[in-house]
C-alpha cells in the first residue's frame, strides 16, 4: 500500500497531475470517463463512471439494483491541492547578477520549508497549436530538474535568525533560477523550448513549484514516511483505492461517489471547490440517471453521508502544550475522527458513531481529536459540503506532523488503515 501512496504522490506533482491519475487508476479497472458537459443518461453507474474538471474529479459506482425510493449517496470527499509556490503572470525579475521567478505563496505555506530546497515546476499550460480559437487546448506539463531555489540568507548576515526567522512573502521568497541579467518573457520561451514550439504559442499557465525529494521511508524500523503532498493526497489515494477495490460493487440501492476537489487550501471559493455546485449537481445528475426524480433525490441525500477525508494532527512530541491534553492522535494509531463545537469539523455524535462502528466493523483502530480552545482551528471541506447539502458528514483523516511543510510526515501502516475505513465504508455504508 505505501509502496502505491507514493506512485500516485510521485505522478501528482499538481491538482491537475493529481486528477490525470485518478482517472488513470480508475480507468484500469473499468470505469469510463465522460465530460460534465456529456450526458450522463447513457452511462453505465454500475460498471462506473467519472468526470474530471481541472484539479477536480468526480467518480461514482452504483449497485447492481437501485430503487430510486431507496436511493442514497456514500460519498468521500478529499482535496488535490496543497500549499505551495505558485509562479505569477508575468515572473520574469531580478536583480544584481540573478535571474527570478515572481512567485504568489498558494495556502497556509510554512514558509521556512520551502527555503534551500531543489525545486521543479509543474501544472497545466494553455497552448495555441495554430492560429485559430479552436486550435487552443490545454495540456498537462512537469519538469523534474532542479529549476528553483530560495537560498536562505547565511547566519553570519543575520546572527539572531535563529531567534525568530521572519519571512516577506514578497522579498524573500522569490525564488533564483539562472544567472545574469532579467529579459522579458524568458519564462514563457522556457516553456516554449520545453514544448518545442514557439514562443508565441504558450498562452497562459497555472505552474507552480514542487520538491523534488521523492518519498521515503522513515524511522528505526521504517515505521515511518515522509513526502511533499501527504495532505491531502494521501486522502485522495486512500479514496481511490477504496472506490477500486470494491469487488462486486457497493450494496443495492448504494451510489458509491468519491469527489476529490481544489482550492481547499484557499478555502474552497472557486469553479472547481467545495464551495461550487459541482457535487450537488454531480449527485442530482446520478439520481436521475438512476431513475429519480428530484423529489427521490432530495429524499436521498437526506438518508446519505459524506466522510470528508483530510489530514489530522498527530500529537508533536517537542511542542506538547500545543495539543488538546485528553485527544493527541498516534502515528499509526489508526483513522482519526476530528470533531470541534463550533464546526470547523462537521463531525456530530451520530456520524461521530457511525465512522467508529466502520473503522471496528474494518479491524481498523481508530482515534478522536478535538483541537485546543486558546488556539485557532483549521478547517476542511466538510462544513462546506453539509452546508451546500444539508448532508450528514464526519470528518476523519490519517495523523501526521509537520502539516503544511513543503516535506511532511505520517506513520507508515495509516495509508492502509484508512483505505480499509474508507473501503468498509463504501462497501457497506
Amino acid at each position: 500500500m505505501l509502496d502505491r501512496l507514493f506512485e500516485f504522490i510521485e505522478a501528482s506533482p499538481s491538482p491537475y497531475h493529481a486528477t490525470n491519475e485518478t482517472a488513470e487508476r480508475l480507468g484500469a479497472v473499468g470505469f469510463a470517463e465522460a465530460a460534465r458537459s456529456d450526458s450522463w443518461s447513457e452511462l453505465d453507474p454500475a460498471r462506473g463512471f467519472l468526470a474530471r474538471e481541472g484539479g477536480t474529479v468526480i467518480a461514482v459506482r452504483t449497485g447492481d439494483r437501485v430503487d430510486p425510493d431507496r436511493l442514497r449517496f456514500s460519498v468521500i470527499g478529499a482535496h488535490t491541492d496543497s500549499p505551495n509556490l505558485r509562479v505569477k503572470p508575468q515572473p520574469d525579475s531580478g536583480a544584481l547578477g540573478y535571474r527570478q521567478l515572481g512567485v504568489e505563496i498558494y495556502g497556509g505555506v510554512l514558509l521556512n520549508s520551502w527555503l534551500d530546497r531543489d525545486l521543479g515546476l509543474s501544472g497545466r499550460l494553455v497552448i495555441a497549436d495554430g492560429g485559430t480559437a479552436d486550435e487552443v487546448r490545454t495540456v498537462l506539463w512537469r519538469c523534474d530538474q532542479p529549476l528553483l531555489r530560495v537560498p536562505q540568507l547565511a547566519i553570519h548576515l543575520d546572527r539572531e535568525v535563529n531567534d525568530g526567522l521572519k519571512l516577506d512573502r514578497q522579498q524573500h521568497m522569490t525564488p533564483i533560477w539562472g544567472l545574469g541579467e532579467p529579459t522579458p518573457d524568458a519564462f514563457r520561451d522556457f516553456l516554449a523550448s520545453e514544448l518545442e514550439m514557439a514562443p508565441e504559442a504558450v498562452l497562459s499557465w497555472d505552474v507552480m513549484a514542487h520538491d523534488l525529494t521523492p518519498p521515503a521511508r522513515l524511522g528505526r524500523d521504517g515505521e515511518m514516511y515522509a513526502s511533499a503532498r501527504i495532505d491531502n493526497l494521501a486522502s485522495c489515494h486512500a479514496a481511490v483505492e477504496a472506490l477500486a477495490g470494491l469487488d462486486g460493487g457497493p450494496p443495492d440501492d448504494t451510489a458509491a461517489v468519491v469527489v476529490l476537489f481544489d482550492h481547499e487550501e484557499i478555502g474552497s471559493d472557486s469553479a472547481t471547490g467545495a464551495g461550487s455546485p459541482i457535487l450537488p449537481d454531480a449527485l442530482e445528475r446520478i439520481a436521475l440517471a438512476l431513475g429519480a426524480d428530484r423529489e427521490q433525490y432530495l429524499r436521498a441525500v437526506s438518508r446519505s453521508l459524506c466522510v470528508s477525508a483530510d489530514g489530522a494532527h498527530a500529537v508533536h512530541p517537542n511542542y506538547p502544550e500545543r495539543h488538546e491534553p485528553q485527544h493527541l492522535p498516534q502515528l499509526n494509531g489508526g483513522p482519526v475522527i476530528k470533531m470541534n463545537a463550533n464546526v470547523r469539523y462537521a463531525t456530530d455524535a451520530q456520524t461521530n458513531a457511525r465512522f467508529a462502528a466502520t473503522c471496528e466493523a474494518a479491524g481498523m483502530p481508530h482515534q478522536v481529536y478535538a483541537h485546543r480552545s486558546n488556539l485557532a482551528c483549521g478547517s476542511t471541506i466538510g462544513p462546506i459540503t453539509a452546508a451546500r447539502l444539508g448532508i450528514s458528514v464526519v470528518d476523519v483523516g490519517s495523523p501526521q506532523l509537520s502539516m503544511h511543510s513543503a516535506r511532511e510526515l505520517g506513520g507508515s501502516h495509516d495509508p492502509a488503515m484508512l483505505t480499509a475505513a474508507l473501503g468498509g465504508f463504501l462497501a457497506d455504508g
